[in-house]
């Protein structure tokens, strides 16, 4: 491993709450059994509990037992718990700053900083951070979401690069780190049975989907001021969108792809007109989730019962550019659907030979789905005969599945994104100005529905979302595509 020789601490901040245990430790566990971390490796976890660096492990060791994708190892774990520390303190004081100096103060090497926590602290702790002479030899690592509008977004970055070079500020957003996000750019670029039909000549519209099951959970104060459009469509969303209508990069460095993900956020426009024409929100009721009756997004903990907060977002949009002038790509995404998954999927314009059309009422366009989760794969469908008739024609399916011969044991996406950041790389992470795009569409369509009167339409928690998404693309003559999983279209 490159590097390897270099020491490196490992700092959490908010390293007693969710995300660390869940996803943070038992990552680098993973990567500690590996061996793809530095050998002179340590974890600091700070946090305002009170509790000691041995309770503390005993926490780690429960978490990674029960969220690790790897097994626990005794021989691996002794050797990890080794390397971790706690130490409480309050994020706003100084006097934990100056313990964590004195901690930090024995090595020459890379210091990784985790912000592992509300973003209200973030800028306060990178001024302490600067204040206590800490940010020499380190990476920044923030989680979403980075502001809440342009403003915010654009306020934030300047104080963090007042102390902090932009090749050292790593904004993460782990959808980067599946699997499939990653093999998109190689399924386009690295197969010519594709990317020659890549462009509003062949392609017909473009589906980008997102559904969750799920509820928002304890995460109803953060969720009841971003609402779908903010904290799904603004990061996860847009990224699939950009790996999925870039040009090609000139190389494979960080800076090469993300000018071409930028290019494309610069390209975004919603359709002239309406605003029902292009946008579609609504909230999730109480309802049935496989038997089980969930509440309301109203009943939900620590959110407003007259909140008039989104749960889902259908959205209508164009990439203003040579390539795909024309062609609509629609994004869904939702909590308390019917099903989870998130997917691509590219329709082909039909173009048949009147023969056929003649002898068959309904023929399917040809359709390339990627599937991102849970199941990791590419599922093309085409027309073929039907077996034993003489011209009837089907739609048949090839389907590779990436996952499942490995049984789930992949490296999870913050893995990937863990090791990327010690080794410095930043094509997984969103650069400034990919933001800046980002935030602007998205205050163009917030400003669009708060001085519109728009209705937020229920959805019975359980269903497939509100009625008027699919009205969305009917009266263009399209529909969602439903894609059950081993059952095809």
């Amino acid at each position: 491993m490159k590097n390897r020789d270099t020491p490196l601490k490992f700092i959490i901040f908010g390293g007693t709450g969710d995300l660390a245990h869940r996803k943070l430790l038992p990552a680098l566990y993973n990567l500690f059994c590996r061996d793809k971390l530095p050998e002179d490796f340590s974890v600091i976890a700070i946090g305002r509990r009170n509790k000691g660096s041995r309770v503390y492990r005993k926490d780690t060791y429960q978490s990674i037992r029960k969220y690790s994708r790897l097994d626990i190892d005794q021989q691996c774990w002794d050797k990890f718990k080794g390397e971790i520390r706690y130490q409480k303190f309050d994020f706003r004081e100084d006097g934990g700053y100056s313990g964590l100096k004195k901690s930090l103060s024995q090595i020459n090497g890379k210091k990784v900083y985790y912000l592992a926590v509300s973003p209200d602290y973030f800028a306060i702790i990178v001024d302490k951070l600067y204040q206590h002479q800490l940010l020499d030899r380190s990476r920044l690592v923030i989680e979403k979401p980075f502001g809440y509008d342009l403003e915010s977004s654009r306020k934030l970055n300047r104080r963090i690069r007042k102390y902090l070079p932009e090749e050292r500020i790593f904004r993460i957003d782990h959808y980067l780190g599946k699997e499939m996000l990653q093999n998109m750019m190689i399924i386009r670029f690295a197969n010519m049975l594709f990317e020659p039909l890549w462009n509003n000549k062949y392609v017909d519209n473009v589906q980008i989907i997102s559904s969750e099951r799920e509820g928002v959970g304890f995460r109803g104060a953060y969720y009841d001021k971003a609402g779908a459009l903010k904290d799904m469509v603004q990061n996860h969303m847009l990224q699939l969108l950009t790996l999925t209508a870039m040009e090609p990069p000139g190389d494979l460095e960080a800076d090469s792809i993300r000018n071409e993900k930028v290019k494309v956020l610069k390209a975004l426009q919603s359709e002239a007109g309406s605003l029902d024409d292009y946008l579609v929100k609504g909230q999730y009721s109480s309802g049935l989730i496989e038997g089980e009756r969930v509440p309301g997004y109203r009943e939900e903990e620590r959110v407003s019962s007259e909140s008039s907060t989104e749960t889902f977002v259908a959205l209508k949009v164009f990439v203003n550019n040579l390539r795909w002038q024309g062609v609509p790509f629609y994004i869904k995404t939702g909590k308390r659907l019917s099903r989870k998954s998130t997917e691509v999927i590219v329709e082909f314009k039909t173009s048949f030979l009147p023969s056929y059309l003649n002898r068959n009422s309904v023929l399917l366009p040809n359709l390339l789905v990627i599937r991102v989760q849970p199941k990791e794969g590419v599922f093309l469908c085409f027309n073929a005969k039907e077996p034993g008739s003489r011209q009837k024609i089907v739609p048949v399916q090839m389907d590779y599945c990436q996952n499942c011969q490995v049984s789930g044991n992949t490296p999870e996406a913050y893995e990937r994104l863990l090791d990327d950041i010690i080794k410095g790389d930043q094509t997984l992470f969103t650069r400034r100005d990919e933001l800046d795009y980002s935030w602007s569409f998205i205050d163009q369509i917030s400003e669009s529905w708060n001085s519109s009167n728009s209705v937020l339409e229920e959805y019975e928690a359980g269903s497939e979302g509100p009625a008027a998404a699919k009205e969305l693309l009917k009266k263009n003559g399209k529909h969602w595509w439903e894609l059950k999983e081993n059952e095809g279209v």
